[in-house]
């Protein structure tokens, strides 16, 4: 079968470090799963500029077309692209892949982040984007939410659209999936770009007065402040995916109070790695972790909270349980199996 995604959502080249590789690993998936995959990124360049995107020129790279445009999107997309391959599915992720897929007139689903929601809810986003974002979603086919928390704020504005909607988490890879007990090393990590909205810092101040060890994965904007906070933390900047997970694996626990987060691969893996995860209640992954079940939802004193628990290795049993469905594979072929389900309005 032959795959189109449209997004914006991509990396073109293998060292991009802020471009998240979700989306890739949904094509990577279904490429592993037998079918063809090939990728528009339509992109407009004044928000690449305001994200301090990687600049690309609009040609073919690959698998990957990106396709450059001053005004978002306007006349017939069409005629931009050089790709030749016709597709027997289309799917468009993020405002801008949903938009350019609406101009193209073919069936397509679209898939729905936290950006999606800005977007919708957003008045600065009025204009034209809202409109134009709301075309594609009553145009779509089928309309893939990234997670059970997104789905349930998306159908919360649009609650006709329940009928085609649908959940598409991601997936881990299997390989990486261990099965570990409680060490009892107090070892506490986190990962992400260190941006506000991660809230960092409240890692930080929670672990102030604990006899824990923390590390900090993860370059950005906030380091500098940060750095001010405590001496605690050892900041280790930014590794590649192999480093990350090998400290994963050296930590009993992963905690991440982010917000607005779409949905959170680091968080599936400090799962598959055998750490105690916590995440926010109502935000990302929030719809996999249970609070006290398999993990944990923030609050401030929620890593003292698990030191002094006696039901750590119960929390990790389910961790494991959890996870091993949570495969990429599993996730890949259960994107594409909605796909195919009867759709009646």
């Amino acid at each position: 079968m032959k795959i189109l995604v449209i997004t914006d959502l991509y990396p073109i080249r293998e060292d991009e470090k802020l471009t998240p590789r979700t989306i890739k690993y949904f094509a990577d998936g279904w490429s592993d799963l037998g079918h063809e995959v090939r990728i528009i990124k339509p992109n407009f360049m004044l928000n690449s500029f305001l994200r301090r995107k990687p600049f690309y020129g609009s040609k073919i790279y690959g698998d990957v077309e990106n396709i450059n445009y001053f005004l978002p999107f306007w006349g017939r997309v069409e005629d931009k692209i050089k790709t030749e391959f016709k597709p027997d599915i289309v799917i468009a992720h993020m405002p801008s892949g949903i938009i350019f897929a609406d101009k193209l007139k073919l069936p397509f689903t679209a898939g729905v982040h936290v950006s999606d929601l800005e977007v919708l809810t957003n008045p600065l986003y009025s204009f034209y984007f809202k409109g134009a974002l709301e075309r594609g979603y009553e145009n779509a086919v089928k309309i893939a939410c990234r997670s059970e928390v997104i789905k349930k704020k998306f159908l919360k504005l649009y609650p006709q659209y329940e009928y085609k909607t649908f959940s598409c988490p991601s997936g881990v890879d299997k390989d990486i999936i261990v099965k570990r007990n409680w060490q009892g090393r107090r070892r506490v990590l986190t990962c992400a770009n260190l941006i506000k909205r991660k809230n960092i810092d409240k890692v930080i101040l929670a672990c102030e007065n604990l006899d824990v060890d923390l590390k900090i994965i993860g370059e950005g904007r906030e380091y500098a402040r940060l750095r001010k906070l405590s001496s605690k933390p050892e900041f280790l900047g930014y590794l590649e995916h192999d480093r990350v997970l090998d400290e994963m694996r050296n930590s009993d626990i992963f905690v991440l109070p982010s917000e607005n987060e779409t949905f959170g691969m680091v968080y599936l893996e400090a799962m598959a790695s055998g750490c105690i995860t916590v995440c926010r209640e109502n935000d990302g992954i929030a719809g996999i972790i249970k609070d006290g079940v398999n993990g944990y939802f923030w609050r401030d004193n929620i890593i003292e909270t698990i030191i002094n628990s006696d039901n750590q290795n119960e929390i990790l049993e389910n961790s494991y349980n959890t996870i091993i469905h949570c495969t990429k594979e599993s996730a890949c072929a259960s994107y594409l199996k909605h796909l195919f389900a009867s759709t009646q309005a």
